[in-house]
């Protein structure tokens, strides 16, 4: 019996969403439907110990103390289902607890690229972590020269990897659209002669996507995020032009013409790849009519991310919860209601991934940025991922003198880099999601906290609400698909 020396508290996860009763085992990553007495139970398993953890590990104190309400029958049938869980491993399921493969390698290899073809940009969004496209510096646009230069060392430090993959951002990449066609191009035929397959990505205000550029998108099957935060008056409000004016009406064609086309495409197919990706702030914390207006417009692969770090009052606090709650919550009963009526759509952060979720050295590590991701600036300059661009204290080096090893403090920061998996952040070791987020975003841990080892606590507690909504999700199309 696991009774006295199980961790409940930090193992399972128990709570009620939408009239279910679920329990998600942290271990496993297996979701189940409880009914009431089972959860009722579990809830107070996990309570006792948590309360009282010396008395809860004495033999047989644990369920003398809890469940006194249920008669011996109900008792041993609930038993009898949570032994047979446990055998299969779905649930109170054994702890990973080493730390991943290759932790601390000195050079891990690469797999995703992200070229930052301008530092520049044709918008002036209210948010912009990147200081509308400059990224602290001077404007200014990568030459084919150091693109050619960004793709050899990707190629180059792929080691045996069969694919690679590169994000064509800013900025506003399209301000540099003529070096983007030829990257593509050169891209191509440098991992075809190293016999690897290279695939591409760009990430756009859309401003510029006119037909010309969208039907070289399709040709050359590129992948594509489409930036646009939701109804006219959101976006507006928060994508102005440089003057002022509002951007929805200019970019919407571009995305609808990118949703007609690619509708019916699985929303990780390789060259039909496309997401409308949005942000929202204290502005619109009702955001779920922001997804369901884009749905409605035929918008058929929808993100929307928290502001992070903008300030000027767009910053959200934990006095916000309630509300972005209630739109998550919201939302996810939108998204059950959408898929029964025919008109299904994704939405990112519902994408649970349990059958088919990372695998455990992934789950543990996270984030890859500086180690198997990198992004590169228009100058050259290495950077651990696309948030850290322009911060010096970051800089990993540059493609014009990339040495055979990581110089000091590059290979410092890339040991940090490595080192600073889920199991060595204090407050994920006993949080529930710590395998599904795996410490959240270096960037945006280190913008709140100052420390890759310490995380941003209002993005732990957006990560739970959504993948608790998204979990919900998959228990219902399961039980509506007669699944158990």
């Amino acid at each position: 019996m696991i009774w006295e020396t199980y961790p409940f508290t930090r193992n399972i996860h128990v709570y009620r969403q939408g009239g279910l009763n679920l329990a998600y085992d942290v271990n496993s990553g297996s979701l189940h439907a409880l009914d009431d007495k089972a959860y009722a139970w579990l809830g107070e398993i996990i309570s006792f110990q948590a309360k009282y953890p010396r008395e809860a590990a004495k033999p047989g104190r644990l369920l003398a103390g809890t469940g006194r309400e249920l008669t011996a029958v109900e008792r041993s049938e609930i038993l009898g289902e949570f032994e047979r869980l446990a055998r299969e491993g779905t649930l109170f399921s054994a702890g990973a607890e080493l730390p991943p493969p290759g932790t601390g390698a000195a050079r891990p290899r690469l797999k995703s690229l992200c070229l930052h073809l301008a530092h520049d940009c044709n918008l002036a969004c209210r948010y912009c972590f990147a200081g509308a496209g400059a990224f602290g510096g001077e404007r200014e646009l990568m030459s084919p020269a150091t693109g050619q230069k960004a793709l050899d060392l990707l190629l180059t430090r792929s080691g045996e990897k069969a694919a690679v993959e590169v994000d064509f951002f800013g900025g506003e990449p399209l301000l540099n659209a003529a070096v983007m066609r030829g990257l593509v191009d050169y891209g191509r035929r440098a991992a075809a002669a190293a016999g690897k397959r290279i695939n591409f990505t760009l990430t756009t205000n859309a401003l510029q996507m006119d037909e010309d550029i969208s039907d070289w998108l399709e040709r050359e099957k590129i992948g594509l995020v489409l930036s646009i935060d939701g109804r006219p008056a959101v976006h507006d409000r928060m994508r102005p032009r440089p003057d002022g004016r509002g951007s929805y009406d200019a970019v919407l064609p571009a995305l609808l013409r990118t949703a007609r086309r690619r509708a019916g495409a699985s929303p990780y197919a390789v060259g039909a790849y496309y997401y409308a990706r949005g942000t929202y702030t204290r502005y619109n914390k009702d955001f779920d009519r922001d997804v369901l207006h884009l749905a409605d417009l035929g918008v058929n692969r929808i993100s929307v991310e928290p502001v992070v770090g903008a300030g000027a009052g767009l910053d959200l606090g934990p006095e916000d919860l309630p509300e972005i709650c209630a739109s998550y919550d919201r939302l996810g009963e939108a998204y059950l209601a959408y898929a029964a009526a025919g008109r299904p759509f994704s939405f990112f952060h519902f994408n649970a991934g349990l059958e088919d979720g990372p695998c455990l050295a992934k789950r543990l590590k996270g984030c890859g940025a500086g180690l198997e991701y990198i992004a590169v600036a228009p100058n050259g300059d290495i950077y651990p991922c696309h948030q850290f661009v322009g911060r010096a204290e970051w800089r990993l080096g540059s493609v014009w003198a990339e040495p055979a090893e990581p110089a000091a403090p590059a290979a410092e920061t890339v040991r940090r880099l490595a080192a600073a998996h889920v199991l060595a952040k204090v407050e994920c070791r006993d949080c529930w999601c710590r395998f599904v987020c795996a410490g959240g975003c270096h960037a945006a841990n280190v913008a709140a906290t100052g420390d890759l080892l310490h995380v941003y606590d209002l993005g732990c507690r957006l990560q739970r609400k959504r993948f608790e909504v998204a979990c919900y999700i998959r228990a219902r199309e399961a039980l509506a698909g007669g699944a158990a």
